[in-house]
């Protein structure tokens, strides 16, 4: 199955509007049909105390890659809201560069269930620091 133009491009601008993920220095860098990659650098303002990327950052990474993965399997005049998302933290963000990899588990009219893993990386070493699943709401204009 192949993504239609006009998903891809519903996915970009959408990702282009998102003020969160230009402050992460977040780039799309994968769609696919039911799954989507984000990678980012680990800026400054997003560390926290010890120096590791903030847990705030890698949710948010993987929360978008999740949604925009659930989006890339919605009918085209559909949106997404994250309903719920859990999070396991593995490992220290710590790396030249964050990628979250969203993908749908399970589609659905009414949820459809996602996950993202969220590598922190640095040269040819990919180290897991997150495991997310969720659960991502269709939100269909009214006719």
């Amino acid at each position: 199955m192949n993504l239609s133009p006009q998903i891809e491009q519903k996915i970009k601008s959408s990702f282009a509007g998102q003020t969160m993920m230009t402050t992460f220095g977040a780039a799309l860098a994968e769609i696919s049909p039911g799954a989507v990659t984000i990678t980012a650098t680990i800026p400054g303002r997003c560390r926290q105390q010890h120096g590791f990327g903030h847990a705030a950052h890698t949710f948010g990474l993987g929360d978008s890659a999740a949604g925009y993965a659930a989006l890339s399997v919605m009918p085209e005049q559909a949106e997404v809201l994250t309903s719920e998302m859990k999070i396991h933290l593995l490992a220290p963000a710590q790396g030249d560069r964050i990628e979250a990899v969203g993908r749908v588990v399970k589609p659905g009219r009414r949820l459809v269930i996602v996950q993202a893993e969220v590598f922190a990386i640095t040269g040819a070493t990919r180290t897991q620091i997150a495991l997310l699943t969720g659960t991502m709401v269709p939100i269909l204009p009214k006719c």
